[in-house]
């Protein structure tokens, strides 16, 4: 336990990068997403065609701050165009190859893009630093904040196993301490920062600590399929820095949708 809470205090740094946010989060986003699909395509005996992959992230991030959100559309097109050109080539890659580089596109890379995106509909602060009211916080709040709770409320009283086939430690009283932590941690964010949707707040939280939790299971078991522990050992006691955003990666898009349809 405590090579998981040193470990977990190494991350804190990385929130510097929220409360700057602009292009500072931008370039840490670029920098995660070409790190963790390269994590991602590791544990697979397929061949990804990772120079896809590379070209994709160059155009989703190069495009956003020429032509805002409207090649989104075309990005799409783009990116599994090429992965199905790619199968031109048969004698070297084949249609597990195509699919697999193009889960590792959207799941990691785009889904990770979302904190960017809520970044670009909702700035706050000044032109440099976005500071402490931006709804981007909502992200590791939920997602961090429901994995902090989880862990220690499941250490504390955890009895009853969630899901023992994909994650054998999680537990049912440790999820529901996770979404509880995830509400109360978004619920204050809300009433201090950001008090006109502070009912909003509260509501991604709960949500988020659900969708956050799914989306580590999700990892789970991608990696319990694959025959692996880790995405990568860059983190003692969290693995790679897939396992340390895998949560982020579920919880991004649902800040970001929530926000756009619902609260803004």
């Amino acid at each position: 336990m405590k090579i998981r809470i040193l470990s977990g205090l190494a991350m804190v740094p990385l929130l510097i990068f929220v409360y700057m946010g602009g292009y500072v989060l931008y370039a840490a986003c670029l920098v995660l997403s070409f790190f963790a699909v390269r994590e991602f395509y590791n544990i697979f005996d397929e061949k990804p065609i990772r120079p896809v992959a590379y070209v994709s992230i160059a155009l989703l991030y190069g495009s956003l701050p020429f032509a805002g959100t409207d090649f989104l559309p075309l990005w799409v097109f783009v990116t599994v165009a090429l992965c199905l050109v790619c199968l031109f080539r048969g004698e070297i890659y084949g249609l597990e190859d195509s699919m697999v580089t193009m889960a590792g596109i959207f799941y990691v890379v785009f889904f990770l893009f979302h904190v960017v995106l809520i970044g670009h509909f909702f700035p706050s602060g000044t032109s440099w630093i976005q500071g402490w009211n931006s709804p981007v916080w909502l992200v590791p709040l939920t997602a961090f904040g429901t994995d902090i709770f989880a862990y220690f409320v499941g250490n504390l009283v955890g009895r009853h196993k969630l899901c023992p086939k994909i994650s054998p430690k999680k537990t049912v009283e440790g999820s529901v301490g996770g979404i509880v932590g995830s509400a109360l941690l978004c619920g204050v964010f809300g009433y201090f920062a950001l008090p006109d949707i502070f009912v909003h707040c509260i509501v991604i939280g709960v949500l988020g600590g659900v969708v956050s939790q799914v989306g580590d299971l999700v990892a789970s078991v991608v990696k319990r399929r694959r025959g692996v522990k880790d995405y990568g050992r860059l983190i003692p006691g969290h693995g790679g820095i897939l396992d340390r955003i895998d949560s982020v990666l579920f919880t991004a898009p649902l800040v970001f949708y929530y926000m756009y349809i619902l609260a803004y």
